[in-house]
């Protein structure tokens, strides 16, 4: 497992390597995320809208009950750009799902741009 980090604006540091849990299997999260932790990764990636930051947390939760350590993990999460007047209840769902008091990095995600892109091309 790489040790490489980038340093955010904030100074914070954000490993390169994380377990992203876009369109995971149901049923399988929860295993994947403690899996990754116990070998190594420190950065899990998810957001609410993905259907599936309860098994995350359920995750997390196993992983840090076997002795990882809450601050050695930087965890991600999203809300959609619908949410965008709505930040603060996304981030509330998303830490309620976790089973988390904070997040490392919460985006507002825009998939406008891409779908325009895909439209094009596809014309």
């Amino acid at each position: 497992m790489t040790d490489k980090t980038f340093k955010l604006n904030t100074g914070q540091d954000i490993p390169a390597l994380g377990l992203g849990t876009w369109q995971s299997e149901a049923g399988e999260v929860q295993k994947a995320v403690t899996h990754a932790l116990k070998s190594g990764y420190k950065l899990i990636d998810g957001a609410y809208c993905y259907g599936n930051e309860d098994e995350v947390g359920a995750g997390l939760a196993e992983a840090f009950a076997s002795g990882i350590k809450r601050e050695d993990v930087f965890v991600v999460s999203k809300v959609w750009a619908t949410y965008n007047t709505r930040v603060e209840l996304g981030l509330d769902k998303s830490l309620k799902s976790l089973g988390l008091d904070y997040v490392d990095l919460f985006l507002v995600v825009s998939t406008r741009h891409r779908t325009r892109e895909r439209r094009r091309a596809q014309r």
